[in-house]
């Protein structure tokens, strides 16, 4: 999704980690893998403007001030570019659009879902209806249909919601965003499309 967004002139570099499972604890595994840092270093060796951790779930996990600690440790791993991180650039796209309440959709188990709720509240965004899928397999993430994230999100809408955010980075979303928003009359916040957005934007 993010290559089908960049502008001419734009190019997006990638190297992924290994998800053992996603949950609280594969993810914790993830995180505290040497791969975290050799991927940071491997992408900072390249002459890059700015580099997101597009890991969701990963940044949100244990908080907003994990997600800030998070931060410090890219920067000291990959001290060229600009840093930024899936739920730092979602934090900062519903802030753009004056978001208040919200909605959450994720295709996340139970456990990491209630994380995602907690890291909104906490950051000012009341929850007022959310769906989890309970997927666990990190390929599985990307293989749900378009349509049915669309029918996910019109199902929990809420009339006092200010916005919607669908959560995980790897979770197919910015196809669904134009119509979801005609349909609703309320902006949609994908992480797919805040961490580019923000990605631009610093």
């Amino acid at each position: 999704e993010m290559w089908a967004m960049a502008a001419e002139g734009v190019s997006v570099h990638t190297t992924r980690i290994r998800l053992p499972k996603v949950t609280v604890e594969g993810i914790e595994e993830m995180m505290n893998a040497p791969e975290l840092e050799q991927a940071a270093r491997l992408l900072g060796s390249a002459p890059i403007d700015v580099l997101c951790f597009g890991g969701t779930s990963a940044s949100f996990l244990h908080g907003t001030a994990y997600d800030v600690a998070l931060t410090r440790k890219l920067q000291t791993w990959a001290p060229g570019p600009h840093i930024t991180t899936a739920s730092t650039a979602s934090l900062a796209a519903l802030a753009q659009v004056k978001a208040g309440p919200v909605v959450l959709a994720t295709p996340y188990v139970d456990g990491v879902h209630a994380r995602a709720i907690r890291f909104l509240e906490e950051n000012g965004h009341t929850v007022l209806r959310h769906r989890n899928l309970g997927i666990d397999k990190d390929q599985a993430l990307a293989e749900v249909p378009l349509e049915q994230v669309y029918d996910m999100v019109m199902d929990i809408d809420h009339p006092d919601a200010t916005a919607v955010f669908i959560s995980c980075t790897n979770f197919r979303s910015v196809g669904a965003i134009e119509a979801l928003e005609t349909a609703l009359g309320k902006p949609v916040i994908s992480a797919v499309q805040a961490s580019f957005w923000h990605s631009l934007k610093v």
